[in-house]
């Protein structure tokens, strides 16, 4: 059972509560001990139970509790010494405070438990240890949520109609599959546990501003979000067909025809969010495992999660774990200004692997693969030259052209691309139609062998036909 009794001043020592109100800057005004009051919280045993769990000093602990100090003393914030060994990572301390009846849910007045503390602080050990007896994570006050119910946005879903009994995950614990409003629907979680992060919460609400603006077919489609609870959540259009990833793992080289029908929806989706007014809406992490396939079989770019307005300064390099090495330009990972042509750098390999059959330096380790870029290397050509025919291996080595600038944009690709399209669909046509034209004369002549009184006429129908 905790104790009431507190001592009037403030344990300052080491790190301090994971959610005090403003840490860092002025501490909340508090009445001024007396020297009565000073000499007295000096040798307040609880105190310097609070002061051993600071020093990690075992021993001394165990001295105190022995002689009777109750173990969750609280200081006039309500911390206890389980709090202050999980902020300073001291696992060997938790441990000892545990074993002797701490409190492992215990809350200092601004509501923060050991643990969360511990996960502030990034002590892992004691994270384990505390979660091992049973603490609970703590549900931190929702960053996006509003004062008002008329500030409340347009697009909120009410997470009760999201229905996840049948869901299913679709990449990495992040998407699941979700029922709302008699749809399938994709729904990308931002976890209770990770709300605390101020980096992720970031790049939450950053995507969540860029999918609001965005309405394209050959862009996945925003439905609606979830912020004003926990665990917040962004819901998009469910394509089923999988991705542009799976599509090239089960089919391998692509005909160039299909290559560039394809090749065509990526641009058509890049260039609208390029031309986004007022400022180009950049990818970032354009790869075939962020294209989806829809019913159609046509594409639609998505997962914005690294993605960017051009306007919004970027003072750090893109790393591995935020998009896919293979496919960003050498720009971006030197730190250098970039513009929109990082994904048109990115569209380049994409291209190619659609008619390669593999992805770009598939022999090279993912960690590698900037490196090759950075030295000015490209991924080889090794199909047969007729299927980069009409000027298709031009342009992918002009989009990944080392000089950013030299690039084209995706609507002249789109121009490139038609002109491409059409003239594979026009040699397709001349190899079906004197197939065909064949095969209506070879009817005739046997017609006109079972009916010898026809001959002449149908040999001048069937000159007419040819």
């Amino acid at each position: 059972m905790e104790v009431t009794k507190t001592t009037p001043l403030r344990f300052t020592l080491g790190k301090q509560s994971s959610m005090a109100p403003v840490r860092g800057s002025e501490p909340e005004q508090v009445p001024a001990p007396t020297e009565e009051e000073e000499e007295e919280a000096e040798v307040d045993p609880g105190v310097r139970l609070m002061y051993s769990a600071n020093e990690g000093d075992l021993e001394g602990i165990n001295e105190l509790l022995d002689s009777g100090i109750d173990v969750n003393f609280r200081d006039i914030d309500d911390r206890t010494a389980l709090h202050v060994a999980a902020c300073q990572g001291l696992n060997d301390v938790v441990q000892l405070l545990l074993e002797r009846g701490a409190n492992v849910d215990t809350k200092d007045r601004w509501g923060s438990s050991p643990l969360s503390d511990a996960i502030h602080y990034h002590n892992h050990d004691v994270i384990k240890t505390l979660e091992k007896h049973g603490a609970k994570p703590l549900t931190p006050p929702n960053p996006m949520h509003v004062r008002h119910a008329r500030e409340v946005p347009e697009y909120e879903i009410d997470p009760k109609e999201l229905d996840f009994t049948n869901s299913v995950e679709i990449d990495k614990g992040t998407f699941h599959i979700a029922s709302w409003r008699g749809i399938e629907v994709a729904v990308k979680k931002l976890g209770e546990g990770v709300i605390i992060d101020e980096d992720k919460v970031r790049a939450f609400r950053d995507e969540l501003a860029l999918l609001q603006k965005i309405r394209h077919p050959n862009v996945v489609q925003f439905l609606g979000a979830v912020t004003q609870s926990s665990p917040m959540m962004i819901v998009t259009e469910y394509l089923p067909k999988g991705d542009l990833r799976a599509f090239l793992k089960r089919k391998g080289a692509l005909k160039p025809i299909i290559a560039v029908r394809l090749a065509l929806d990526i641009a058509r989706g890049m260039s609208y969010l390029h031309e986004n007014k007022p400022a180009p809406i950049i990818h970032r992490d354009l790869e075939p495992s962020n294209i989806l396939r829809d019913d159609s079989g046509h594409l639609k770019v998505a997962d914005f999660g690294v993605s960017k307005l051009l306007t919004v300064k970027e003072d750090r390099p893109l790393t591995c774990q935020e998009a896919s090495c293979r496919y960003v330009a050498p720009e971006a990972f030197r730190n250098e200004e970039y513009d929109t042509k990082v994904d048109v750098f990115s569209f380049a390999l994409i291209l190619q692997e659609m008619i390669e059959g593999y992805p770009p330096f598939s022999a090279k380790k993912d960690s590698e693969v900037p490196k090759s870029y950075c030295a000015k290397e490209r991924p080889p050509f090794r199909a047969p030259a007729k299927l980069y025919s009409h000027r298709l291996k031009e342009l992918i080595e002009e989009c990944w052209n080392e000089n950013p600038a030299k690039r084209p944009t995706f609507r002249q690709i789109i121009t490139r691309l038609e002109s491409i399209y059409n003239s594979l669909g026009h040699k397709r046509r001349w190899k079906v139609r004197p197939l065909k034209c064949f095969q209506n004369l070879e009817a005739i002549l046997r017609k006109d062998h079972s009916n010898p009184s026809s001959r002449s006429r149908s040999s001048r129908s069937s000159a007419s036909s040819l």
